[in-house]
């Protein structure tokens, strides 16, 4: 019989109209579907493979699907880290007439790493600190923008690899809120959500044997507090400069710009008597370091990585002499980092997405030239990290195993 539903589409694709919506989304069979580690969620959470792009497909109600489709879109245009929305597919019916529920389609964020797939075995301590920064500096980011959460967990966060750090995303956002700005009781509020969520995460994982003996569930949802408070301070504290320390100005502006956020402008004001400067910069969003790469190489990373090429970049501008720094970039992408990408066999592209494998490799040449006690050079390294390192790691573009923690 003719399937009718309605789609509300910010991405047309007609194998859409192909899937089986007259099935409870629980139901769906198993050859539309790929099998991919998802965190705990009140709804049915499908994922299916189109013309080679994974969708994740959520049954939920009409209002609240057309509610976070509307924030994911504007979150997309201010360039959040939050997956991509794509879909609305509602007036829903089983072939007997029978009402199902609205779906709303994401795009699946290719190498992310759900919490739980990184738990599949006993996390290590330093992993989880590095999982706490993630999440901080994106709920940091967030409410900078004026975003409300309302449900932040681990559950409802995506991690991708950065440099030996992770970067987190936005999963979820059907409690979410997008405002000019927060007040400071609406962050709090925000952030007491978050430490309940993560203490039941936590107690969760411990129950099931999933956590380091060193990590105590109490301690990690106080840490993403924590850890927020002293990144929110960073960032906005006021600061008073004598006259004859201006140059401190400068000195806090760089090391926001190290910590990957963007300085619009700063607000100077005279401290009556001293003759002193009263300063508050206004950071208006994170990703320097990633901005300043795309603009010099065309190449799209996240932060840490983009800081780790970016620093490559500068020494291969020092040591080739170049004083233009496009030119240097452009010859760098081409002479350096493209060979090191192209060096990949087929089979072993989906291992790693680029800018983290070069992250890697460079990290792998400096550990074998401390060993050798002398720079081995970028092309033997390439060859050992290909044999000795990644041939051993699990895909990570798609499909990610039980196994992926044995490499964190």
């Amino acid at each position: 019989m003719l399937v009718c539903v309605r789609i509300t589409s910010a991405l047309v694709d007609p194998a859409l109209l192909d899937l089986p919506w007259s099935m409870p989304l629980e139901e769906w069979p198993a050859d539309h579907l790929v099998a991919l580690p998802q965190g705990i969620s009140r709804h049915v959470v499908r994922f299916v493979k189109l013309a080679g792009t994974v969708y994740a497909v959520k049954e939920t109600g009409e209002r609240v699907a057309e509610r976070e489709y509307d924030l994911l879109r504007a979150l997309e245009r201010i360039d959040f880290p939050a997956v991509q929305a794509v879909a609305i597919v509602a007036d829903r019916s089983t072939p007997d007439g029978e009402p199902l529920d609205p779906v709303l389609i994401t795009r699946h964020l290719q190498f992310s790493l759900p919490y739980r797939a990184l738990f599949s075995h006993t996390l290590r301590p330093e992993t989880m600190t590095r999982l706490l920064d993630a999440l901080a500096a994106l709920i940091v980011r967030m409410h900078l923008t004026g975003f409300f959460w309302g449900d932040c967990s681990l559950s409802n966060t995506l991690f991708r690899r950065d440099a030996g750090a992770f970067a987190a995303y936005l999963v979820d956002a059907e409690t979410g809120a997008l405002r000019p700005s927060l007040s400071k009781g609406q962050r709090g509020e925000d952030l007491e959500i978050a430490r309940v969520n993560i203490f039941g995460e936590a107690l969760d994982l411990q129950a099931a044997g999933l956590l380091h003996d060193a990590i105590d569930p109490e301690i990690v949802a106080e840490e993403v507090v924590e850890r927020y408070e002293r990144l929110w301070h960073e960032i906005t504290y006021e600061q008073e400069i004598k006259r004859e320390d201006r140059h401190d100005i400068e000195g806090r502006i760089r090391r926001l710009n190290d910590l990957g956020f963007d300085v619009a402008e700063v607000a100077m004001s005279l401290v009556d008597g001293d003759g002193g400067y009263r300063v508050r910069p206004k950071v208006v969003d994170a990703g320097y370091h990633t901005r300043r790469l795309l603009r010099l190489t065309g190449l799209d990373a996240e932060e840490n990585q983009a800081r780790r090429l970016l620093n490559d970049l500068d020494t291969y501008r020092a040591e080739s002499d170049l004083a233009d720094e496009q030119q240097a970039a452009h010859r760098w992408l081409t002479e350096v980092f493209e060979p090191v990408v192209r060096a990949v066999p087929a089979h072993l592209r989906r291992k790693l997405e680029p800018s983290e494998l070069f992250v890697q490799v460079i990290e792998h040449r400096w550990r074998l030239s401390e060993e050798a006690g002398r720079d081995v050079g970028l092309a033997p390294a390439v060859q050992s990290f290909l044999a000795d390192v990644l041939v051993h790691r699990p895909d990570e573009q798609a499909v990610l195993g039980v196994e992926l923690t044995a490499s964190l």
